[in-house]
């Protein structure tokens, strides 16, 4: 955010704070069910890396490697290298949110092998979204202080690539969750009530993105109120 818009308190009211609000609580959420869940372990000691790989090996899906990763919860799918990455409390734990989050990277891999839509759409368009993402704020703010309402427009257009990235995105998260959840049953990786606690930690993790969605809508809006007013 440009310093000079600190001081510009309708931004500040409207988009910072409800933005952090937004985030931070979704963020809590995510850090808790996987600290609850991190520490209570699976009756049948899986590692994260053995589940995804079971998971992996009963789709058919053999062409896929399952990687450690450094970070806390870094976890990913690379579509590029072909490969499941598993940070460390992922990857060698047992533990119930470690089988969880395995299982939905996994899911991921799968949609690529499944050739899934939605994820072939999202990466086909993250080039456009970065681009719009890095320059669109810049457009909406130079707009607003020349008192150009059409480079405000243009501006709102491409941020709004970042919205749709995001739109696109939630789906993709969803389904891969609801692929974890499926193998998870199907192949009893956890027991009932060990799969509820795996449920409840990729829910919270589902909401970070839809947090991050919301305060894009938020900072859409607040823009062409903006831009309105310049028209």
């Amino acid at each position: 955010m440009p310093f000079f818009m600190m001081f510009d308190m309708q931004y500040l009211m409207l988009v910072v704070l409800p933005g952090l609000l937004l985030m931070g609580l979704a963020t809590l959420a995510v850090k808790g069910s996987f600290h609850k869940y991190s520490k209570i372990r699976n009756s049948r000691n899986l590692t994260g890396a053995q589940a995804a790989e079971q998971i992996l090996r009963s789709y058919g899906v053999s062409n896929v490697r399952v990687e450690r990763v450094s970070g806390k919860l870094t976890d990913h799918f690379d579509p590029k290298a072909m490969a499941v990455r598993l940070s460390d409390k992922v990857h060698d734990s047992t533990s119930i949110a470690a089988v969880g989050i395995a299982a939905h990277e996994a899911g991921h891999a799968i949609q690529h092998a499944e050739k899934y839509a939605p994820i072939k759409i999202r990466m086909a368009i993250v080039p456009l979204c970065n681009f719009g993402s890095s320059i669109g704020i810049w457009v909406m703010i130079i707009g607003f202080w020349m008192e150009m309402f059409e480079l405000m427009v243009l501006g709102i257009l491409l941020f709004s690539t970042v919205l749709v990235f995001q739109l696109i995105t939630l789906p993709v998260e969803f389904n891969a969750s609801r692929r974890a959840m499926q193998a998870i049953h199907s192949l009893h990786l956890l027991e009932a009530d060990e799969a509820r606690g795996a449920r409840k930690v990729l829910t919270a993790a589902a909401m970070t993105y839809v947090a991050a969605m919301l305060q894009s809508i938020i900072t859409i809006l607040f823009w062409v109120m903006r831009a309105r007013s310049r028209r």
